[in-house]
């Protein structure tokens, strides 16, 4: 049976999965549909680098062919909530066959001869990979204006920008464009946009989801999480790609559980620490009034509130941050040699190729971070810097288990304000990194953190963060979920303009 639904793309995963295991609509349907939706609306938003709808190599299936396969599972019964479900995957993530340029030059012919592990995870499950989403260079930004392809617009005003660097992956969530997205969070990169767009977005424990096939940015700090339309979605796909992985040493071997267990619409004699510092912090008034409103409805429905918890190495974070991960970045990247693979420029001598092809397949912003980071290590300055800097960030991580030891979740804001107008910030490092300085902190110490969104300021999202212990995805789930079923947030989609 064809489901004519026009509004088929603002399903949720568990809503369109009854719809295919009932038979009322097949997964080639459901991807033909989506794949419409980016046609008409994509050339307004531009989250997408590539999309996986025509073979590239011999080597890879293209979204329709996938959609094939899974028609056949749930035919023969063997149907998971994924099956036949499309996703948009970061341009950061290793696709067999299918272009993957981290949002750069250097990559921009880039076909992977493999596929990251979660990758291969999902297409066990017979999800549909409908394409490659827009970045900010090797995942350096907070806007999206990095990529060195376009602009990213946020779907709920195009003048603005959707966060980064997993920019294009929120706003095709937001904007309707497939049900779900894997995005990378170093500082802030998935829960940041989630909120900019008024989506939810997840950084799970640091090694619980594997890193295998995600293109290095700094890789004591990388992980992979979900961005979907809801929080049982999210807890969907993070069921699908956890779990420890030969091919990657920092994957992490955790209980097997299902975290859509977790999800009750109760938070009777939950433990919620608030860091009051952090809410006075916060310029925009309308982001402060979601927030109030949030820790006053945990507060009415039984949660045990504190709102005057002190973080004292918090602050620091900012700083630390910006020396490890240029610091690994300058590392990572230094394989982009133009030997091996990418972009390779010509020259008379090898060392003048070699500087040849970081000057043209590197933009300002990845240059800028590797001078950073070649910087902070190098003799006389790493005692200074490096070191001074993985000092501090083990009493944040001292810190926040301290914390955890009396809270079971922390509430604080995701970003210090709602999305700003696309140009305004792009040339003013020191105030796009300012962006990060609540959602870095939990990259520092590995938490899980969640990005849930808490209503409108100026007419714009906002994002509510909830923060948990090392391996309590399941605590920070509960919390965002009783949120989201107690506010009509999730309910609202942007109005965007078809080509």
């Amino acid at each position: 049976m064809t489901n004519t639904n026009e509004t088929l793309h603002w399903l949720t995963i568990h809503e369109t999965a009854d719809l295919l295991r009932n038979r009322d609509l097949s997964a080639s349907q459901l991807t033909d549909h989506i794949i419409n939706r980016i046609q008409n609306v994509d050339p307004s938003i531009k989250a997408f680098t590539t999309l996986n709808t025509t073979p590239s190599s011999p080597s890879s299936s293209t979204a329709q062919t996938q959609a094939s396969a899974a028609d056949i599972a749930l035919q023969s019964g063997v149907a998971t909530l994924l099956t036949g479900i499309p996703g948009q995957i970061k341009d950061n993530i290793c696709t067999l066959g299918i272009r993957t340029t981290c949002g750069s030059k250097m990559l921009e012919d880039f076909y992977p001869p493999y596929n990251a592990t979660v990758i291969s995870k999902l297409l066990n499950h017979h999800s549909v990979i409908i394409g490659k989403g827009n970045m900010d260079e090797f995942a350096m930004g907070s806007s999206t204006e990095n990529s060195a392809f376009h602009p990213t617009h946020n779907p709920w005003n195009l003048s603005k920008v959707p966060g980064g660097s997993s920019g294009g992956p929120a706003a095709a969530v937001a904007a309707g464009e497939c049900m779900y997205a894997l995005g990378s969070d170093t500082g802030g990169s998935i829960r940041q946009p989630a909120a900019l767009c008024g989506v939810v977005g997840l950084k799970p424990t640091y090694g619980l989801v594997s890193r295998y096939g995600l293109i290095a940015f700094a890789s004591s700090l990388d992980q992979i999480g979900p961005i979907t339309r809801d929080v049982t979605d999210n807890a969907i796909v993070l069921n699908a790609i956890v779990g420890e992985d030969v091919h990657d040493a920092t994957s992490i071997s955790a209980p097997i559980s299902d975290y859509r267990s977790a999800l009750i619409p109760d938070v009777t004699g939950l433990r919620v620490g608030v860091p009051s510092k952090l809410i006075d912090q916060i310029a925009e008034p309308g982001i402060r009034d979601a927030l109030d409103s949030a820790i006053k409805l945990f507060e009415d429905n039984g949660a045990i509130v504190d709102r005057n918890v002190t973080l004292e190495y918090y602050d620091y974070a900012l700083a630390v941050y910006y020396i490890l991960a240029p610091a690994e970045a300058s590392a990572n990247l230094a394989r982009y040699d133009g030997v091996k693979y990418g972009l390779s420029a010509e020259a008379d001598t090898m060392w003048e190729a070699l500087e040849a092809t970081k000057g043209l397949g590197f933009g300002a912003e990845v240059k800028r971070r590797i001078i950073l980071g070649t910087h902070a290590l190098s003799s006389g300055y790493y005692d200074a810097y490096y070191r001074k800097a993985q000092q501090a960030r083990d009493l944040i991580i001292q810190e926040f288990s301290s914390m955890f030891s009396r809270y079971d979740v922390l509430i604080a804001p995701v970003t210090p304000s709602t999305a700003f107008d696309l140009g305004t910030k792009v040339n003013d490092p020191v105030e796009m990194y300012l962006n990060d300085v609540f959602t870095i902190p939990s990259n520092i110490a590995g938490i899980p953190s969640i990005s849930v969104p808490a209503g409108f300021s100026n007419g714009m999202p906002v994002g509510l963060q909830i923060m948990g212990p090392w391996l309590g995805e399941a605590s920070v789930l509960r919390a965002a979920y009783f949120y989201e079923q107690a506010t009509p947030w999730k309910h609202y989609h942007p109005t965007i303009p078809s080509k």
